[in-house]
């Protein structure tokens, strides 16, 4: 369902809306909706969303409009995967430095 993304640094709103399906003010509602969600602003006060901006919105619309989510169900969803994340970098990290610990020895 989601168009090919152009490789952009970034992406105006309207452009985010045309990728996603989604009208400007869900978009807009969203950024209040989801702290992940954070556009840049341009010198005119354009919105600048970057790919992982664009990533988040496409994670969200799923969740809502496929899964059938909450608002708060989404945030708590996103909660716990970005907690996950968080968690499988901190032990990837640690069997890195266990790692250069064994190869100076």
């Amino acid at each position: 369902m989601t168009r090919d993304i152009p490789d952009r640094i970034f992406y105006r709103i309207k452009d985010v809306s045309i990728i996603t399906g989604l009208k400007p003010h869900v978009l807009r509602y969203w950024e209040h909706e989801f702290k992940d969600i954070k556009p840049l602003k341009s010198p005119k006060g354009q919105r600048l969303y970057k790919r992982k901006d664009l990533d988040i919105i496409l994670t969200i619309k799923n969740l809502l409009y496929e899964k059938k989510f909450t608002i708060d169900g989404a945030k708590k969803y996103l909660s716990s995967q970005k907690k996950l994340f968080d968690e499988i970098r901190e032990e990837l990290t640690d069997i890195v430095k266990l790692l250069n610990k064994g190869e100076s020895h």
